[in-house]
């Protein structure tokens, strides 16, 4: 009787030997395949090149209180093309509803042909007023002059180092916007440029006036030259983010003109003397892909 007994819980040792050896491949097997699918998903979510659009909201007590404007800020597009005639990322834009449409320079690339640009210009013009500023890339191009008749042909204004006053849902905006600095080789000859003088005459009498100040300035490394300026929002772009994010982590490994680790790669920036946000841009070159780093539609609720 013993005997049988023992043999009873040798055989219950050995079943259950057999099944937690099932259990712990299983378990291996589950993990293996979560970890996969969590790579897979990590991949599709660092490599993905869809639009996006990020929003943000700015407090001034220059509206009142039921007062809201909405500006959709769109930066280095380098000509690319969204869906058929630019239909996709138009449509994003049209969904937002803005009141304005801000582009903050590099709309159009050097490298690559106008038409992405032009059909973008198209397609955009019937949703809301444009202002345009100049980026470094489209003065490389060396048709500047070309480029800008083109966005006036569509009735974009373009901001040459210039403000225009309007009235939008009842609050009153003073919009100001600056040629790319690189102009001054591009102009080097015709005439002694200083943008920065330039908008400082423009702005500073302008300090008491009681409306609200947009500055639209492709570059984001200037701003400490824009917290001279009286203005409350500066609008940027020419970071690419960084080209590389790492969520929670990095905002931005590498940006033009501020190099590794970049400060101003994307996103808002509060300081003492002013409102900053940077464009990630809505640019994707396939042979320099962004990472964690999605082109952007940047929408900007200013509310009272």
């Amino acid at each position: 009787m013993m005997a049988a007994t023992n043999k009873e819980k040798e055989l219950i040792i050995t079943n259950k030997r057999k099944i937690l050896i099932v259990f712990n491949q299983r378990r291996k097997l589950i993990v293996m395949i979560f970890l996969v699918v969590l790579i897979i998903a990590l991949l599709v979510a660092a490599f993905y090149n869809g639009l996006v659009v990020r929003k943000y909201i700015v407090r001034t007590d220059k509206l009142e209180r039921d007062q809201r404007v909405r500006i959709a800020l769109i930066a280095d597009l380098h000509s690319h093309v969204y869906g058929k005639n630019q239909n996709h990322i138009a449509d994003l834009i049209r969904r937002q509803e803005p009141d304005i449409i801000a582009l903050a320079g590099d709309i159009v690339d050097d490298a690559v042909p106008v038409q992405g640009a032009e059909l973008f210009l198209k397609a955009i013009c019937d949703i809301a007023p444009v202002y345009y500023v100049t980026g470094n890339h489209e003065v490389w191009s060396g048709k500047v002059d070309e480029i800008k008749e083109l966005f006036k042909r569509y009735g974009v204004v373009v901001l040459e180092n210039s403000i225009d006053t309007v009235m939008i849902n009842g609050g009153e905006l003073i919009i100001g916007g600056v040629d790319d600095p690189d102009i001054v080789r591009y102009e080097r000859g015709r005439y002694d440029f200083n943008w920065y003088e330039a908008m400082y005459n423009k702005f500073f009498p302008l300090k008491d006036v009681s409306a609200y100040k947009i500055l639209i300035s492709h570059r984001p490394e200037l701003i400490d030259m824009y917290k001279t300026l009286p203005v409350d929002l500066v609008l940027s772009g020419h970071s690419h983010g960084g080209q590389v994010r790492i969520p929670f982590l990095l905002n931005g490994l590498y940006a033009p003109n501020q190099g590794w680790f970049s400060k101003y790669a994307g996103g808002m920036y509060i300081h003492p003397e002013l409102t900053h946000i940077v464009s990630r841009g809505v640019s994707y070159n396939p042979k320099l892909p962004r990472i964690f780093n999605p082109p952007e539609v940047v929408i900007i609720d200013v509310s009272g």
